[in-house]
C-alpha cells in the first residue's frame, strides 16, 4: 500500500491519479489569468513553474505574484517548481542562487509544495528539504531525462535516494526512445512502489509515452499532469480528455 501524502483537499496516493496542471506564463498579469482559467477547471493542484517568470529572481515580486495567485486559485494545493535549464527548465542558474531561491519559496510559504531537483549536492538538496519542513511546506523531489530512459534500476535508484533525502513525493521522468522504455518506466513503478514508503510520480514523456500519463492507478504512480493551453513537458494531455481517460481506466 502507498503511503499517502494529503495536502490541502488533495491525497496523492488514494484512489485515482491526481491532476496537476502547470502555469507556465511570463508575466504576472499573464499568470493570473491563466491561474483563473486554470483553477474554473478545478485540477487537484497547480503547478507554477517559475523558471518561467520573468520576475523570478525579485524576490519582492515572486512574493506578491504568488499572493495573487493564492487568491485566485483558492484552496487548490500549489506546487512551486523551479526547473533547472539542465533538466528542461527555461533559465540556467547556479547551484547556490537555485537553493537560496527554493528557500525562499519555503520560507515565505508561496506554495504547499516545492519541487527540488535530486542531481544537485546533497547535503544542498537535504538542507532545502530541512527548511520546507520547517516551515510546513512538503517537498516533491524530482529527476529529468530529456534524452533518454535509465534503466529500471537506476531509476529505482534515484528514487529510493530521494526518498532517504526525506522527500514526501518522489518524482521522475524520461524520454522513451522506444515501447521498451516505456514499459521500463512502468516497471519501475511497480518496483518503487513495493520498496518505498511514499507516493510515487512517474512518467515516460512524448507521445510514446502518454499512455504512462493516464495508467497511473493501475501502476502505481500519484499524479499525472495535463495542460489547459500551454504545456510544460511533451506529451501532457488536455486536461478534460485526461479525465475522461483517468475514469475510463478507473478500478473498481
Amino acid at each position: 500500500m502507498m503511503k499517502t501524502v494529503t495536502v490541502r483537499n488533495v491525497t496523492l496516493g488514494s484512489g485515482l491519479p491526481k491532476v496537476a496542471v502547470p502555469l507556465v506564463d511570463a508575466s504576472a498579469d499573464e499568470l493570473i489569468a491563466q491561474a483563473k482559467k486554470v483553477a474554473a477547471l478545478a485540477p487537484d493542484v497547480i503547478e507554477w513553474r517559475i523558471d518561467f517568470y520573468q520576475d523570478v529572481l525579485d524576490e519582492d515580486k515572486l512574493a506578491q505574484t504568488a499572493r495573487v495567485i493564492r487568491q485566485v486559485i483558492g484552496d487548490i494545493a500549489l506546487l512551486v517548481t523551479f526547473r533547472t535549464e539542465g533538466e528542461g527548465g527555461e533559465l540556467a542558474l547556479v547551484d547556490d542562487k537555485y537553493f537560496a531561491l527554493l528557500k525562499t519559496v519555503a520560507k515565505q510559504k508561496m506554495g504547499d509544495l516545492v519541487d527540488v531537483e535530486l542531481g544537485h549536492d546533497q547535503a544542498a538538496v537535504q538542507a532545502v528539504v530541512e527548511t520546507a519542513h520547517q516551515n510546513g511546506v512538503k517537498v516533491v523531489m524530482s529527476n529529468h531525462d530529456f534524452a533518454k530512459t535509465p534503466s529500471k534500476e537506476e531509476q529505482v535508484k534515484r528514487l529510493t535516494a530521494m526518498a532517504s533525502l526525506g522527500a514526501d513525493v518522489a518524482k521522475i521522468a524520461s524520454m522513451p526512445q522506444s515501447s521498451i522504455d516505456v514499459l521500463t518506466v512502468l516497471a519501475t513503478t511497480i518496483e518503487a512502489n513495493t520498496k518505498l514508503n511514499l507516493p510515487i510520480i512517474t512518467m515516460s514523456m512524448g507521445d510514446l509515452g502518454k499512455v504512462s500519463r493516464v495508467s497511473g492507478q493501475v501502476f502505481g504512480s500519484a499524479l499525472t499532469f495535463a495542460a489547459v493551453g500551454k504545456t510544460s513537458a511533451p506529451g501532457q494531455i488536455g486536461l478534460v480528455d485526461l479525465r475522461h481517460d483517468l475514469e475510463d481506466l478507473k478500478l473498481n
